[in-house]
């Protein structure tokens, strides 16, 4: 018998009912979007503009929805880069945006004044590009401290080579990638809760693509509820 066995019983993990702590609840953390803008946008390549768009919409409505704290943020909006997309503009109505020069937000005086201000552990990026405008921030949260989560499928950049090796770089120093419509069923994640419900499956409806229109299908044809 080897000299390294013994007979110490192996502590087994009991299981709860209960959410793991890296889950995103709506009350938790900051969501930061960043420059989904004309000119940014016209030189996306990992992303077509159609679904960009959608998922970018899919995430605003899902923060406003769920009372997430947003911050929304340009740059050099009124001399080159054009206006935000109104599907990140239009569930926050009389929002302001903070216009920027800095490629990397978390230079920014007035972006970080209004994080602290919020005062979240937690930090969700989405954005144009991804290797710059969303590495940033990124890198710079995570090295004071904040959990950083982004969002990869509502941000792009100018090849799918420039936006994986971005998303690389990001998961590599701590940072969590989630899509647009797991942000949304994270922050529901329970089909009891009423009160989110016609809006979440609304949200799905208008954003959630295939999923959407199989919620539109099912309601229609069985008068079906996912709870």
């Amino acid at each position: 018998m080897s000299a390294n066995k013994t007979n110490t019983p192996i502590a087994r993990p009991v299981a709860t009912a209960t959410p793991g702590a890296s889950l995103l609840s709506p009350h938790d953390h900051t969501l930061v979007m960043i420059d989904f803008q004309s000119q940014m946008a016209f030189a996306t390549h990992s992303i077509d503009a159609i679904t960009l768009r959608s998922n970018a919409g899919l995430v605003a409505s899902t923060a406003a929805g769920f009372g997430v704290p947003t911050i929304l943020t340009t740059v050099a909006e009124k001399s080159f880069s054009g206006p935000m997309f109104d599907e990140v503009t239009a569930p926050f109505p009389g929002q302001a945006l903070l216009d920027r020069t800095s490629m990397n937000t978390w230079e920014d005086e007035a972006v970080i004044a209004k994080v602290n201000e919020i005062g979240k552990p937690r930090i969700v990026l989405a954005g144009l590009w991804t290797s710059v405008c969303i590495v940033g921030p990124a890198l710079s949260a995570l090295d004071q401290g904040f959990e950083v989560y982004v969002i990869a499928d509502a941000s792009g950049d100018i090849s799918a080579e420039a936006h994986n090796r971005a998303m690389e770089r990001m998961v590599q120093a701590g940072a969590r990638p989630i899509t647009a419509l797991q942000y949304l069923l994270e922050l529901q994640r329970d089909w009891a809760r009423g009160e989110t419900y016609d809006m979440t499956t609304g949200i799905a409806k208008k954003f959630g693509g295939g999923y959407g229109l199989g919620i539109t299908y099912a309601k229609a044809m069985f008068n079906a509820h996912e709870a």
